[in-house]
């Protein structure tokens, strides 16, 4: 996996969640802390998990020593949610660059970080397939989430420019 890559990567990953977030207006506060959980975690859990993940992931990759956790606070409301997810985009965006082929290679633990980055992005993917079930059911779908997508959203951003 290459630097390039990883950027993919989170890009998709930015993408697809901002789809997700942008179906939340309108959500019941029921439906955000009380609806029926996908395993032990509801529609806000879910969402709020996702977000505590990405972002201990990347303190660790940083080496912030910093450790996030939003599971452990009251639930997010969906406005906080979101400025929480543009704080991290933000940080992501100065971090990203920076990201070489040596920290990649990198082992840790005996798991090179290319590996552990995969992990984070397929987790994000994990929970926003949740979250978009959920969400589809009360009439909230966010669409397509397929990388695939993404990759056209591109192409038709460049071609119109």
């Amino acid at each position: 996996m290459t630097p390039d890559d990883v950027r993919f990567l989170y890009a998709y990953d930015k993408w697809a969640t901002q789809r997700v977030l942008n179906v939340l207006d309108g959500v019941s506060n029921d439906v955000w802390s009380n609806s029926s959980p996908v395993g032990e975690r509801r529609l806000g859990a879910i969402l709020v998990h996702q977000l505590g993940a990405a972002q201990r992931w990347r303190e660790a990759f940083m080496q912030t020593g910093e450790t996030s956790r939003p599971e452990r606070e009251p639930l997010l409301s969906v406005d906080e949610l979101r400025r929480r997810w543009r704080k991290e985009w933000e940080v992501l965006d100065g971090w990203l660059p920076t990201i070489d082929q040596d920290l990649l290679d990198h082992v840790d633990e005996g798991v090179p970080i290319w590996q552990m980055i995969l992990h984070v992005t397929n987790h994000g993917t994990q929970h926003r397939s949740e979250a978009a079930a959920l969400l589809t059911e009360i009439g909230h779908s966010p669409g397509d989430l397929d990388m695939w997508d993404l990759s056209e959203a591109q192409a038709k951003a460049t071609a119109t420019r």
